[in-house]
């Protein structure tokens, strides 16, 4: 686990990442080789750029807000490989809100790999995308637990 006090290459990109990201920012896509490859919950395996543009415009387009808290990252990296944990909260563009930690949903876990040029060649979010718990009557223990 990365507890220095520099960041290295690598976690300065997936930071990059984040911030890019959730500001919604184009440079967000100089950040991957051409032909990466990412996966996402309901969405499955994508590859290249033109494709993780469809998968995050049909996201986006059903959030009202979304941010990642940056500062609670925890990252476990190898040579050219880092998994990451994190939170987000944000809204739905209905307006139901969630808060990782505090709701069901905002809590994940990514793995990427690097190219030798430091480029991420390889995304893997895992994540329930349900983020507000709107899927609740498929909840199998209940809806009445303490998060």
């Amino acid at each position: 686990m990365s507890n220095s006090r520099q960041d290295s290459k690598h976690i300065t990109t997936i930071k990059e990442y984040f911030i890019l990201g959730d500001a919604g920012r184009p440079e967000l896509f100089d950040l991957f080789t051409d032909d990466f490859q990412f996966y996402f919950p309901k969405f499955g395996v994508g590859r290249g750029k033109a494709e993780f543009a469809e998968f995050a415009t049909g996201l986006l387009g059903s959030l009202k807000s979304i941010s990642h808290d940056i500062g609670a990252l925890k990252f476990f990296e190898g040579t050219d490989y880092v998994v990451v944990e994190g939170t987000t909260q944000g809204e739905y563009a209905d307006g139901t809100r969630w808060q990782g930690g505090e709701t069901p949903g905002g809590r994940f876990c990514s793995v990427y790999e690097f190219a030798s040029d430091g480029r991420i060649k390889r995304m893997h979010i895992y994540l329930d995308p349900d983020y507000a718990g709107h899927d609740s009557d498929r909840f199998l223990w209940g809806t009445s637990r303490v998060w």
